[in-house]
């Protein structure tokens, strides 16, 4: 088996009360996601991602929003576990590249930090995680300032 590659995205509307976390990373922000784990709309990206990579369904059916096993859960965790369930399969990561798309906050100020804590749950070096960020341009439920979305990619190869 060569490279496999699979597409993840995912979106939650922004919610009062809430914290907000993104790529593990708590941001200082008037509102945070709603849902019903603590939210983590990269890290939700990248799990269907490395779940689609390597054929394994989505998020929905392996941490359903329907389980109270998973109310208010460390999505950093939900990925740690992806990660048995690749090593189980025999794949590692090539790569992982996302996109966050919102109006606000501001993305720059906290990507390093979400590289290296996603690096770490991932079991892998920071260079092979990518995160970049854009708005919405004033367009449809992001450009209002409703919520945020993410894009990822990941890429596995057998283990090595």
């Amino acid at each position: 088996m060569s490279s496999r590659t699979g597409i993840g995205y995912d979106s939650h509307r922004f919610a009062a009360g809430r914290r907000l976390i993104l790529g593990g990373v708590p941001i200082d922000h008037d509102q945070g996601l709603e849902g019903h784990s603590d939210a983590d709309v990269l890290t939700h990206a990248i799990i269907d991602a490395l779940l689609g990579a390597a054929g394994l369904g989505d998020i929905g059916q392996h941490f359903p929003d329907t389980d109270d096993r998973f109310r208010d859960a460390d999505s950093l965790e939900l990925l740690r576990t992806t990660m048995g369930m690749l090593a189980q399969a025999g794949l590692e990561i090539t790569n992982v590249d996302a996109t966050i798309v919102t109006e606000r906050p501001a993305i720059g100020p906290h990507r390093e930090a979400m590289r290296a804590a996603l690096a770490q749950a991932l079991g892998t070096d920071p260079g092979r995680v990518n995160i970049k960020a854009t708005r919405g341009e004033g367009m449809g439920f992001i450009g209002r300032g409703e919520g945020a979305a993410v894009l990822a990619v990941a890429t596995l190869r057998p283990a090595q």
